[in-house]
């Protein structure tokens, strides 16, 4: 039987398995209509939570609802809008000014190739990753946020300690067809159970498979 003290490699597939039974819902968490909405909520999650951004998004995207709109949007206003977001100043640049590459380069559409989306002012790979995986069901990377890096760290998944290290190492243990599944599956269980503050290791259903379980 697979313990807590088994390698990784051995333990990861009981783990994914455990977490979809546990969260069929599981899924992006940032409300969306489609890729170019996705890319600019992402952009707005940096340190801020999906929840916020859920509460802004409804105004910017009847106000701004292409990229030609965002692109063309008065700075002013558009920093208005967004404030409650933080860095807003920083991110209405960012809005702006990939909103102008999407429609100079691109067509006024998202690019579905990773080495696009990276020419893209305030994006890095998480953004990236979070719009291939979900708009387009394409697997390049793992999303490696706040929740993925504490749990895959808690779990024994992985050695390292930056995001960039993590999501290698991540791609190297799990098959490539749940390299999209695993984010969602660790940031619900990160909000439901494994809190940072107060784990429910009693309640956690990967309790024996977790070397970090209080139990």
């Amino acid at each position: 039987m697979t313990t807590a003290t088994a390698p990784a490699r051995e333990r990861i597939a009981e783990i994914t398995r455990r977490l979809r039974r546990a969260y069929p819902d599981a899924a992006c968490a940032l409300h969306h209509e489609n890729a170019f909405q996705l890319l600019c909520a992402t952009i707005l999650s940096a340190q801020c939570t999906d929840e916020r951004v859920n509460l802004v998004t409804p105004t910017l995207f009847a106000r701004y609802p292409t990229p030609a709109a965002m692109a063309g949007a008065e700075r002013a206003e558009l920093e208005e809008v967004i404030r409650s977001t933080g860095f807003f100043r920083n991110k209405a640049k960012s809005l702006q000014e990939t909103s102008a590459a999407l429609c100079a380069r691109f067509g006024g559409e998202v690019p579905a190739e990773m080495d696009d989306l990276l020419t893209l002012h305030g994006v890095a790979r998480k953004t990236a990753n979070v719009v291939l995986g979900v708009s387009y069901g394409i697997a390049e990377g793992v999303v490696v946020d706040t929740h993925v890096k504490r749990l895959s760290q808690k779990l024994g998944l992985v050695d390292s300690s930056t995001p960039e290290k993590i999501e290698q190492e991540l791609m190297a243990l799990l098959p490539r067809e749940d390299w999209i599944d695993i984010s969602h599956l660790l940031i619900f269980h990160g909000r439901r159970v494994c809190n940072a503050r107060k784990p429910l290791c009693g309640q956690c259903t990967l309790a024996d498979l977790c070397p970090s379980a209080e139990v």
